[in-house]
């Protein structure tokens, strides 16, 4: 299947100036990033990891956040970076319920400011994130929901885990997912957790006073993130056996008029933000836009 052809807003556009400051942004996260790969080489051994994913990571923290500096976009990228990780550990190397809810309750633990486990090496990470994050003055306030955010994470995964798992072994008992329950199920994305994390970091006013709201919206915009998604890496995904929403529906068009619909409303939510908070409303466009745009032409894993 062909990577769709997006074009691209003229409103999106960037001179080449802004172009050039924001891919220097995104070098210096990639170095950041580098840096962790290497004091986490556990996590990061497999091929999916080559160079060129780190630097994927980078700018698409950098072209969704453009307007910020290294320093406040580090944690956002190292943020990013390990949900990479856990996707790889959890969805291609955990063998079993057993082993992944482990995985799961060692970060989940973190989170709550236990030490991590040294089985874990995802949980060290977490850790080293959850400390830089606690330095921030609004974390105290936000923690919850950055917590409730990776419990969301967790059991969607390991919800799409069942039903990969189920699938491989073509259970005659299980029931494929619908493709309304299959959106649903979106947290295992967790860009909401990604987003949560940024504005905790950045402690702003606005989006401490309207973190519900951009919650409501940012888990849209993850829905038509997953669906961008499986448009363009649907023979990479049967090559890996992972669940697709292609493989959800009889009719592929089915797929793509969702995903207009669900980009539609995304737009729709966030058109009362812009007065509200203009920032975080830009940075959530931004997230469908780069990845529209990004998915045409490349994707963020390497090979198996």
């Amino acid at each position: 299947m062909p990577r769709p052809q997006i074009p691209v807003a003229a409103g999106d556009v960037l001179t080449a100036a802004e172009q050039g400051r924001v891919c220097a942004l995104a070098v210096s996260l990639g170095r950041d990033l580098h840096k962790v790969v290497a004091r986490h080489q556990d996590l990061f051994a497999g091929r999916p990891f080559d160079p060129a994913f780190v630097t994927s990571v980078a700018m698409s923290v950098a072209f969704t956040a453009p307007e910020y500096t290294v320093e406040q976009l580090r944690v956002t990228a190292r943020t990013v970076l390990w949900v990479f990780a856990a996707d790889w550990q959890i969805d291609y190397l955990a063998k079993s319920e057993d082993e992944l809810s482990a995985i799961a309750d060692d970060c989940l633990a973190v989170a709550d400011g236990s030490p991590p486990d040294d089985r874990h090496p995802l949980a060290r990470l977490l850790a080293d994130i959850r400390d830089e994050l606690a330095g921030a003055p609004a974390f105290a306030a936000v923690q919850p929901v950055w917590r409730d955010e990776l419990g969301r994470m967790f059991a969607a995964m390991a919800r799409e885990w069942s039903w990969k798992t189920a699938h491989e072994a073509s259970d005659a008992r299980s029931v494929a997912p619908t493709l309304d329950e299959y959106l649903a199920n979106a947290d295992n994305l967790a860009g909401v957790l990604v987003s949560v994390t940024h504005w905790a970091h950045l402690g702003d006013r606005d989006s401490l006073d309207h973190l519900d709201e951009l919650r409501v919206v940012a888990r849209e915009v993850q829905r038509a993130i997953r669906l961008v998604n499986d448009l363009a890496t649907y023979r990479r995904d049967l090559q890996w056996g992972d669940l697709n929403a292609l493989m959800l529906v009889g009719d592929p068009t089915e797929v793509t008029a969702r995903l207009t619909m669900v980009i539609e409303g995304c737009h729709d939510l966030i058109r009362p933000l812009e007065d509200t908070c203009p920032r975080q409303a830009a940075f959530l466009r931004r997230q469908i836009a780069f990845t529209r745009g990004f998915y045409q032409l490349s994707d963020f894993w390497g090979s198996l």
